[in-house]
């Protein structure tokens, strides 16, 4: 059998091994002899979206396209999908496509009924940031492990904050925003609140110098607009549409270039807390959400042990709460091993094997897909855009076998919609009176500057009445103060809980799978 056809054997076990009851959504059809077999649909069980998955390929092979036909697809099931819109393209799910002549041959080709459509969509911006409802999460909530990936700390840089979080919990400092953050660490180094943390073990200058500069550079570019409230509540994302189609949630990502650790991290955050927030459910016939996570590889670049072990934990067990995550990007190779050993569906478009390590990623690829009569080394760099080979879990868990798929083309505008439109669309959306705009409540920075003009004044008046107890030669009422009031730190240090909290200390830096914390 050559690449190019199927034998008899194989289109029987491809027909029986997509042909299950179950709800299924029509991914495409089977290729055979270089062209569709209408009567082999390929086709995806609604259930197993919540057993995670794998949209691959190089550049402009498809990927994004073929995630717009799950979306479509999921949304027509009644099922709510979440997806980072890195190129703007999937808005054009809020506009029925233009059914040009080759489209309409393209679909007629596959046996595809085609009906231009819209889909219910929601949009949002990171911090208004953008033509969209504005994402906002507290500092506090991020937490001290995802928050250490945006900044890109070490792991001696990660563990110092985590003690500063912790510090401003016990302190009663919220951390709503960057600056109070910025404010808390300029404290703690300051004459004023330098020995707070020595206790346990301090803090260096050096360190605080580091995470400062980075914070300052999150800050001017765009991150101060992020951090703050009010919070996004991710149970949003989990709204279905009067006529029971699933919202479609998309998050425009402009400027992804100039911060994408930001970016990829706050979709980690949005799992992290829905993990946190919804009840377990178990193996349900709909998945409550299902999260595409486009250009996946810069949430594992220069990723922390502890980061990856989040990430991993939090795969493995986000899907009882009913919620699926696929993973876009080039390779296989792209996402960590322990990671792509909990995805169960697997579409994979044209790589290409022009350099040794691409030839490297090339086998690396063919190696995670069950055996299969196909040479899938060739088969591979041969694909044409819109194909994929794609395997995934039948209703049973079984993987089905592996497909040379055509993929069906997107009912919605392949382009992005019109930017008046957007901006209607947004405007008239009902999230906007919730969080249209920011606040600005009491937090870390105004307690802390408070703190520290009451500290000045309190040490002016001891000074003026040292001044008047000329030639005593006693301690001043500043410095009695300072020795009779011990500091919070030296209290929580004194006591049981705390020694407690030493002993599991590098464990409860993480406060959870991401040091993630929800303030209501």
């Amino acid at each position: 059998m050559t690449e190019s056809s199927v034998s008899e054997e194989l289109l029987s076990s491809i027909l029986e091994g997509y042909s299950f009851e179950a709800e299924g959504i029509q991914l495409g059809v089977l290729m055979s002899d270089g062209g569709p077999v209408v009567d082999a649909p390929i086709r995806i069980p609604v259930g197993m979206f919540n057993r995670h998955g794998l949209v691959a390929g190089a550049t402009g092979t498809g990927k994004t396209k073929t995630l717009q036909v799950m979306a479509e697809a999921l949304s027509s099931a009644g099922v709510p999908v979440f997806a980072a819109d890195i190129k703007g393209d999937l808005s054009g799910m809020a506009t029925p496509a233009e059914a040009g002549e080759k489209l309409l041959a393209r679909a007629e080709a596959q046996g595809q009924p085609f009906t231009p459509t819209d889909f219910p969509c929601e949009f949002y911006a990171l911090g208004g940031r953008g033509h969209g409802v504005p994402l906002r999460a507290t500092v506090t909530s991020f937490g001290p492990v995802l928050l250490s990936k945006v900044l890109d700390l070490n792991q001696v840089q990660e563990s110092s904050l985590g003690l500063v979080f912790y510090y401003a919990d016990k302190a009663g400092l919220p951390l709503l925003d960057l600056k109070d953050l910025i404010e808390l660490l300029r404290y703690l180094i300051s004459d004023e609140g330098k020995s707070e943390l020595k206790g346990i073990g301090g803090i260096s200058t050096a360190t605080v110098g580091v995470i400062l500069r980075n914070l300052v550079t999150l800050s001017e570019s765009g991150g101060d607009v992020f951090f703050g409230e009010p919070e996004f509540d991710p149970a949003n994302l989990l709204r279905v549409a009067a006529d029971g189609r699933g919202v479609v949630s998309m998050l425009e990502l402009p400027d992804l270039a100039s911060q994408p650790e930001l970016f990829s991290t706050f979709l980690m955050w949005l799992l992290a807390e829905l993990f946190e927030t919804l009840p377990e459910v178990g193996d349900i016939d709909k998945p409550k959400l299902v999260f595409f996570f486009d250009e996946a590889h810069l949430l594992f670049n220069g990723a922390s042990t502890a980061f990856l072990d989040a990430i991993t934990q939090t795969v493995r067990l986000i899907r009882s709460k009913g919620v699926g995550v696929f993973f876009v990007t080039q390779t296989p190779k792209d996402v960590p091993d322990d990671v792509l050993a909990q995805l169960g569906s697997r579409v994979q478009h044209q790589l290409r094997a022009h350099t040794p390590n691409a030839a490297k990623a090339l086998k690396a690829t063919v190696d995670t897909y069950p055996r299969s009569s196909y040479d899938l080394g060739e088969l591979l760099q041969s694909l044409g855009t819109g194909e994929a080979v794609v395997t995934v879990m039948d209703p049973d868990g079984a993987p089905t076998p592996v497909a040379w798929t055509r993929v069906w083309a997107p009912t919605s505008s392949m382009s992005p919609t019109d930017e008046a439109v957007l901006r209607q669309h947004v405007a008239a959306s009902p999230l906007m009176g919730t969080y249209g705009q920011a606040i600005d409540r009491e937090s870390a920075h105004e307690i802390l500057v408070k703190r520290i003009e009451e500290d000045a004044e309190r040490a002016r008046r001891a000074d003026e009445e040292a001044e008047r107890e000329s030639g005593s030669g006693g301690r001043s009422t500043s410095s009695r103060r300072r020795k009779e009031d011990p500091g919070l730190v030296e209290q929580v240090v004194k006591s049981s809980a705390f020694r407690q909290f030493m002993r599991t200390a590098a464990a409860e830096v993480a406060r959870g799978l991401f040091g993630t914390r929800r303030r209501r």
